[in-house]
């Protein structure tokens, strides 16, 4: 008996581990998707690094409670999924709710982003954002955009010196 006992202990433990190691976690409902569909879906999310396990709903309740995430307790009902992610806070978001958006069964519940409880519309706003690599190339063109101006207006000046001098 207590080696049942044990095993739960160290499934909480390991729930417990993913909730504050990742920055980035999404609770979904994926009833009526078939066995085809939920395949692809954890092949997108293993691409992204993102880990899609399903756990039972007491065992993710108690480590929620471990973790002080006791709001994530009232969507803990029916199957339920969730979605890890250690590296980019985007990437479950985004997939998940691309994802739902082709497949109506699928449900995102609620979320965890670096430590704070999410509701579904922080979620979906989180998916809206651009990629990482997306913001980084805007930042970049922000950037390169003071010496670009520059450059162009120190050519238009000799330019002008040029043709006045001929």
């Amino acid at each position: 008996m207590s080696n049942a006992i044990d095993q739960k202990k160290l499934i909480v433990d390991e729930i417990a581990d993913k909730f504050k190691s990742s920055v980035s976690t999404v609770v979904v409902d994926y009833r009526g998707l078939n066995v085809a569909e939920v395949t692809e879906l954890r092949k997108q999310l293993r691409e992204a690094g993102v880990e899609f396990k399903v756990y039972k709903n007491t065992l993710t309740r108690r480590a929620a409670e471990a973790t002080e995430l006791t709001g994530l307790n009232e969507v803990l009902t029916g199957p339920n999924a969730i979605a890890f992610s250690a590296e980019d806070v985007v990437a479950p978001a985004k997939i998940l709710s691309e994802f739902a958006k082709k497949h109506e069964a699928l449900e995102i519940k609620a979320g965890v982003i670096e430590g704070n409880i999410a509701s579904v519309e922080d979620i979906k706003a989180l998916a809206d954002l651009p990629s990482r690599e997306g913001l980084l190339s805007m930042l970049l063109s922000v950037l390169q955009a003071p010496i670009r101006n520059l450059a162009l207006a120190t050519k238009a000046v000799a330019d002008q010196k040029e043709e006045q001098g001929a």
